[in-house]
């Protein structure tokens, strides 16, 4: 009986501290996020209407490797034997995308806009025979255009 309290106990720890991670990052990718507000990044191939002379065009890329942590990874299992959204995952997919595209804008603050961008994702499993998720590669990439 006392193992399984403590292993109640270390899992409830374990998803508190992973949440609170998880928050962490999401506050510092919503203040990034509100310092590139300005900075567009569209997926059309053309530039959008400009008021000046392109004088400048680089690559701008942005690349993160996020992990679930061990709890959260156990109740996904648990949610896949039920059915359902997997939230756990969810949050993770949406905070790498998010993580690399402000990436990628941080590569190029000078620019004016990022056109053509482009997101490539990856699952990194740590066992390939069961499937798991280990953690998600996101690649950002983009070009970026400085107009005078």
């Amino acid at each position: 009986m006392i193992d399984l309290i403590v292993f109640l106990v270390l899992m409830a720890l374990g998803y508190g501290f992973g949440t609170w991670a998880e928050s962490r990052h999401y506050k510092s990718i919503h203040e990034r996020e509100a310092q590139y507000l300005k900075l567009p990044a569209i997926t059309l191939k053309q530039p959008l209407p400009h008021a000046g002379k392109l004088v400048g065009v680089q690559l701008a890329a942005g690349n993160v490797v996020i992990s679930v942590d061990y709890f959260k990874r156990f109740l996904a299992a648990l949610r896949n034997i039920f059915g359902g959204r997997v939230i756990a995952y969810e949050t993770l997919v949406d905070r790498a995308r998010r993580e690399a595209t402000l990436r990628m804008k941080e590569s190029c603050p000078n620019a004016s806009q990022i056109i053509n961008v482009r997101l490539e994702t990856s699952s990194l499993s740590q066992n390939t025979k069961k499937g798991s998720i280990g953690s998600i590669e996101v690649f950002a990439y983009g070009t970026a255009l400085t107009f005078k």
